[in-house]
């Protein structure tokens, strides 16, 4: 019987372009996606927009244009960036402006309200446009500013509005983690959460006036309150499947398969613990696991910021070194769940290092071998999971694709220095039986780098692949050389 996989990313807001971090996010998902896919499994990828909230309608406003025409722009600009993570054509997109999600959320909050858990009172708080969200004093820096967004002023909302009894939540969250002890990967995370939920949840409002935020869905009942943005689109992550049909694709991903959320250290709270109560207070399972990566910084630890000006765009690395070039740096060269930093030269030399002088004229010295000394190509067995190779597949399973791909590194490197030590291009002139064979044995052996890179660096995967299928140099070579 065929498993289930079902995974998928937190959604950006469409008021900005993607950005490393997003980079990040959306080429590890995809990675395991393919891993799960190689290992036959049928796997449900979901990735898209999130579209309402204060920030979404303020830059709207500022545009000149209506949100509705600001968010359709925006997700056909988000698809085509897509292209440059090298995220596959396989994966499902929603909107949370689609009509069907608005109803699901609508649905969502209607069961959660009908067990008890969401009421209605008059309050005051400090709220970050940047994070949509409420901010307590001791999330703040020492001007009174959001940590994630200094610079930017924090509003104050005086209103009356629907709060989630989140604090009903403490102890069965505490008795979920008991029960999942691998729920949130890294285990340091999940330490940071028990602790957060050991310390007391606070009721949190989830929703807004619609005469001063009217960009949102309309809370059921009431026509003057809009849903506050986080409410409305962690609902997607079960929208997606066809929710609030409790049968298809949300029986078959979500009940029988191991729904798996990836999200940056600063979403930990909402995936693991606020999303999780709100399933609870729906009477709906929980997710199966939450991944959480850390940030991607510029050089010294620094946090990349426009303000700053110390960003590195994406699209500029895709279109100068390929698309491959980009995910194999964010999947090996980042640590899988801690923070990391991008820096051009860093970047630079891990290219030139790694693939150009590394799986790329491993490629073409082991392939102009065996097209000029043997007179058939070997019949590829099919990988044999030996000692050499089952660690990739232990490290893959735990998320942890740095550690699969330094094994990798690892058996590329291992393979230049077998041609160095038996030098099979000297050999064939004194002992060409033996030549082929150690040739022979090189070319599996690339073959089983080839098909391991296939999650990380499709492309290249194909290009050696195929390479290797037909008998024939590369046309070009796999990473050009860099001045």
């Amino acid at each position: 019987m065929q498993k289930n996989f079902y995974i998928t990313t937190t959604l950006p807001y469409v008021n900005a372009p993607l950005h490393m971090g997003h980079a990040l996010e959306l080429v590890r998902a995809d990675a395991i996606a393919r891993y799960k896919k190689i290992l036959g499994y049928d796997v449900f990828f979901n990735t898209g927009t999130d579209e309402h909230g204060l920030k979404i309608y303020e830059k709207a406003i500022e545009l000149g244009i209506t949100p509705q025409a600001f968010v359709d722009q925006s997700f056909q600009t988000f698809r085509e960036q897509l292209n440059i993570f090298g995220v596959t054509e396989d994966i499902h997109f929603i909107r949370t402006t689609d009509k069907h999600h608005e109803s699901a959320a609508q649905e969502l909050w209607r069961r959660v309200q009908n067990n008890g858990y969401i009421y209605k009172k008059n309050y005051e708080a400090k709220y970050c446009v940047g994070c949509e969200s409420e901010k307590t004093d001791s999330e703040l820096d020492a001007n009174g500013e959001c940590l994630d967004h200094p610079g930017r002023p924090l509003q104050i909302i005086q209103e009356e509005n629907y709060f989630f009894k989140y604090s009903d939540f403490g102890q069965k969250l505490l008795d979920f983690y008991a029960k999942n002890p691998n729920f949130v990967i890294p285990e340091f995370r999940f330490n940071e959460m028990k602790s957060f939920v050991s310390g007391g949840l606070q009721d949190f409002s989830i929703s807004r006036m619609k005469s001063k935020m009217p960009w949102g869905v309309p809370v059921p009942g009431d026509e003057d309150q809009v849903m506050y943005v986080w409410f409305d689109a962690l609902t997607n992550y079960i929208s997606t499947l066809g929710w609030p049909d409790e049968s298809g694709n949300f029986e078959k991903y979500w009940v029988n398969g191991t729904p798996t959320q990836y999200c940056g250290k600063d979403n930990t709270r909402f995936q693991s613990a606020m999303w999780q109560a709100m399933l609870m207070a729906a009477d709906l399972p929980c997710s199966h696991q939450i991944v959480v990566n850390g940030h991607i910084t510029a050089e010294g630890g620094v946090r990349m910021s426009k303000t700053l000006g110390n960003g590195v765009d994406p699209r500029d690395i895709a279109n100068e070194y390929g698309i491959d070039a980009l995910r194999c740096f964010l999947l090996s060269e980042t640590a899988s769940f801690e923070d990391s930093p991008f820096t051009i030269g860093r970047f630079k030399d891990f290219y030139t290092a790694k693939l150009a002088n590394g799986i790329g004229n491993l490629t073409n010295r082991i392939m102009k071998m065996a097209e000029t000394n043997l007179e058939t190509f070997p019949q590829i067995p099919p990988m044999q999971l030996t000692e050499d190779w089952a660690p990739v597949l232990t490290a893959m399973d735990s998320f942890n694709i740095q550690e699969a791909m330094q094994i990798v590194f690892a058996h590329v490197t291992e393979l230049d220095e077998l041609i160095q030590k038996k030098e099979p291009f000297k050999l064939v002139k004194t002992n060409k039986d033996e030549a082929v064979q150690i040739i022979n044995e090189l070319v599996i052996k690339l073959n089983n780098i080839g098909t391991m890179l296939e999650p990380v660096l499709p492309t290249t995967s194909k290009k050696i692949l195929d390479t290797i299928t037909s008998g024939k140099m590369p046309a070009e070579p796999l990473f050009l050389r860099k001045e």
